[in-house]
């Protein structure tokens, strides 16, 4: 059997840690998940955790680089295993995420678990540490207010893309904005569990914030409006041509294989050099497909799953 493109992705990435706004920092690492840091008065706020213990190591490792405050919160952009597993090692007391997010860690936070460890598994290195599911302390629906000392941290609900429940990150004193995976720059979108059709109205709601500085969920940190508004661009165009190409074939009653057939004429040709998009390309049609056949609420990926319909695409 075939093996999923991103268990042959063994090499490991460069990371970059770098300032993007006043006491505000972007962990990067060449298309893998991101993190990013605001530091306050008195504390600090990670968003998104990594995957494992051992990954929260480096994030921490550099947080340690430019201050000493304790982290108090930690903000999960959502429920996917390699954002949010690695939390207990922040020791935060505050862990946040969106109210349907946290609905999803219940319906299938151990399925994602177990999926994207057989999927991805540089992601998931010393996953022996990790005590369980994580949980959040606190929950909003559409906006909450945190506030590290006098420093404001605004977070959002703006609708479903890519799941039904990403939440944005706003620093108002230097409009910096963290976006999770809503936004990616040249990595390709993960839609397995994607609200397709409602991502570029989400997408348009992020543009309105005219940010200085944005963290997209991979790729690199943004550091210009002009380079923001292209990776908003991108990432419209990623999600409109996949589904618009698979759709086509399932109205007109063609079967999986040929979506993805579909989906490579339309997508290969722009998008192919991006991190992870073979990786994201068959889990992208098989949703895109369900969701033009009518299927609101994506399917849950199982292990099982993920094996059956990578065979039957190959």
């Amino acid at each position: 059997m075939k093996k999923f493109a991103s268990q042959n992705d063994l090499d490991e990435k460069n990371i970059l840690f770098e300032e993007i706004g006043k006491k505000l920092f972007a962990f990067t690492a060449e298309g893998d998940p991101n993190s990013g840091i605001i530091i306050g008065d008195e504390s600090v706020m990670v968003i998104d955790a990594q995957a494992t213990p051992t990954l929260a190591r480096k994030v921490i490792e550099k947080v340690r680089s430019v201050t000493d405050k304790p982290i108090s919160h930690l903000v999960l952009s959502h429920y996917h295993a390699v954002r949010v597993l690695g939390a207990s090692e922040y020791k935060a007391n505050n862990i946040i995420m969106g109210s349907k997010a946290r609905s999803m860690v219940v319906e299938r936070g151990q399925e994602d678990w177990d999926s994207e460890f057989d999927r991805f598994p540089r992601l998931f290195k010393g996953h022996q540490e990790i005590p369980g599911l994580t949980w959040p302390t606190t929950t909003f629906e559409n906006k909450m207010s945190v506030f590290l000392g006098k420093r404001r941290v605004d977070l959002f609900f703006l609708g479903r893309a890519h799941t039904a429940g990403d939440i944005v990150i706003h620093v108002p004193d230097s409009n910096v904005l963290f976006t999770g995976d809503i936004v990616e720059y040249k990595s390709a979108c993960y839609c397995g569990d994607a609200h397709l059709q409602d991502w570029p109205q989400t997408l348009e709601k992020i543009a309105k914030f005219q940010a200085v500085s944005l963290v997209p969920g991979r790729g690199d940190a943004l550091k210009d409006p002009r380079q923001i508004d292209d990776a908003i661009e991108l990432t419209e165009d990623f999600v409109t041509s996949t589904f618009k190409s698979v759709s086509k074939i399932a109205h007109a009653g063609g079967d999986l294989k040929e979506a993805m057939s579909s989906c490579r004429d339309e997508c290969d040709k722009k998008f192919s050099d991006y991190a992870i998009y073979e990786h994201c390309l068959p889990f992208n049609v098989s949703r895109a497909f369900d969701e033009a056949k009518g299927i609101d609420n994506p399917r849950i990926w199982t292990a099982q799953r993920d094996r059956e319909m990578w065979n039957l695409l190959q």
